[in-house]
């Protein structure tokens, strides 16, 4: 009697093993699972270009320690006849430029305004525009920059007059593309000579009767690539000299 119960327990032992061996193999016969890695989907999405900011522009008084080089007691206007202009503009590398900055003679902000807004609208490129205090009140330095600038100043060039640039009622634009040239062809920046060629079509460069001429001659401003003899391709003013 002791050994039937023995035995039985026994057989219930094995059965036990058998069904646990079965459970752990499955249907593989034991062999071990490898969990699959989800998927996951590639980013199609195309990003969506930034538009330019509008042409704004603000027009603000000037202090005696923003123009400290440009600006001096016996000049021919008074800082208090004299604002900056802070405007966007479009730059040679095909962006929208902020924080564009030009003096100019409080009655010309109106005007120049309009003209400076027509060329953002045009995408005209213009390599820099800041006051030529940056380069410590030096023409010569302003130009060497490519900067476009309008108050400075200073004695009309080969003369002792005052230049119109002295009343804020000048702008100098891209002054490299579009170089002063003396009469006898010299032009006084070595980088900029390959410009005395007017047949370029380089960004910048102006023309007569192009989109820029056209837009100073709406306010009524001349343009120095209409002098005879000297010709100041850069050069816009009020008098038209």
């Amino acid at each position: 009697m002791l050994v039937s119960r023995s035995l039985g327990v026994a057989a219930i032992g094995v059965a036990l093993s058998l069904a646990a061996g079965c459970g752990q193999g499955g249907d593989d016969g034991g062999a071990k699972r490898t969990a699959t890695p989800p998927t996951v989907a590639s980013s199609t999405a195309t990003p969506v270009p930034t538009a330019p900011p509008r042409f704004q522009a603000q027009v603000k008084p000037v202090t005696a320690q923003l123009l400290k080089h440009s600006w001096r007691k016996g000049c021919p206007v008074p800082l208090a006849d004299l604002r900056v202009i802070e405007m966007p503009y479009w730059g040679m590398d095909g962006k929208a430029h902020t924080g564009g900055r030009l003096v100019v003679n409080a009655e010309a902000t109106g005007p120049l305004t309009k003209v400076f807004g027509k060329l953002y609208a045009l995408r005209y490129p213009i390599r820099r525009m800041e006051p030529v205090d940056a380069y410590k009140g030096s023409d010569y330095d302003s130009i060497e920059a490519d900067n476009t600038s309008a108050f400075n100043c200073r004695a009309v060039t080969g003369g002792t007059g005052w230049s119109r640039h002295s009343y804020g009622l000048a702008v100098d634009v891209n002054p490299c593309e579009n170089p002063y040239v003396d009469s006898d062809g010299h032009i006084d920046h070595k980088d900029c000579v390959k410009f005395g060629d007017r047949k370029r079509r380089d960004p910048g460069v102006i023309h007569a009767g192009d989109k820029v001429v056209k837009a100073f001659a709406g306010i009524g401003w001349g343009w120095g690539g209409d002098w005879n003899g000297i010709k100041d391709y850069q050069h816009f003013s009020s008098s038209g000299r």
